[in-house]
């Protein structure tokens, strides 16, 4: 992950931190809020392309709104298999720092501006950077593709 960090000019910091069961377990062990942690989901197209999908933790996808960026009519997470075939990282660790194919990033607005913890490709770490810096050093398309978790039903 290091090298692939630098070799996008991307400075990174890498923390180990206890196992963590939950998005909300994993901020308090690292003194943050659950916003700050920025959850990477890897999301299947229908013609089997992947792309990475920025989200805040207090926010959920929204499908409609990555829909409309992405231009496209369906778009579904993958099984955990197929998520880490398509990064070589399990769920939970998913990154685009590293991962195993290049595949298109798209940034929630909400992370503009600010540093950030997320997937560091391993349990039992987590990876912080710029946001902003992470969206240049992956070319990555910044829009509204989140919601609050309430307004999900979770």
């Amino acid at each position: 992950m290091r090298a692939a960090a630098s070799a996008r000019g991307l400075s990174i910091e890498v923390r180990e931190r206890p196992a963590a069961h939950s998005l909300a377990e994993a901020a308090e062990i690292l003194g943050l809020r659950p916003a700050d942690i920025v959850k990477t989901l890897v999301v299947k197209r229908a013609d089997d392309t992947y792309l990475f999908a920025l989200i805040p933790g207090d926010r959920g996808i929204s499908w409609p709104k990555l829909r409309g960026v992405v231009g496209v009519n369906k778009l579904q997470l993958p099984d955990p298999q197929r998520a880490l075939d398509a990064t070589g990282y399990a769920r939970g660790t998913i990154t685009p720092i590293g991962s195993s194919t290049d595949w298109p990033v798209y940034a929630d607005t909400d992370i503009v501006g600010r540093r950030i913890a997320m997937g560091a490709g391993a349990h039992g770490y987590s990876v912080f950077v710029d946001a902003d810096d992470l969206i240049v050093a992956y070319g990555a398309t910044v829009a509204d593709i989140s919601v609050p978790v309430e307004d999900l039903g979770q």
